[in-house]
């Protein structure tokens, strides 16, 4: 039985359309919602895993060599 997300992917998602994918990934962020909602506030490594994550993603969207004009 899958014990990580990665094995869980490889095993049971990765194989999915990509509707099917997508369908799944709104499940999980609807899920996570009324964990937040419950928590009632974001813990401070919350937030830094947050910002972490949204500069790494921008940085791969628009990288410093690119122009952007």
């Amino acid at each position: 039985m899958a014990t990580t997300a990665q094995e869980v992917f490889a095993t049971n998602v990765h194989g999915l359309s990509a509707p099917e994918r997508l369908r799944l990934a709104a499940m999980i962020l609807q899920d996570l919602t009324h964990v937040v909602d419950q928590a009632d506030a974001w813990s401070e490594q919350d937030q830094r895993d947050l910002t972490a994550f949204s500069l790494q993603h921008a940085g791969e969207l628009y990288p410093e060599d690119e122009d952007l004009a």
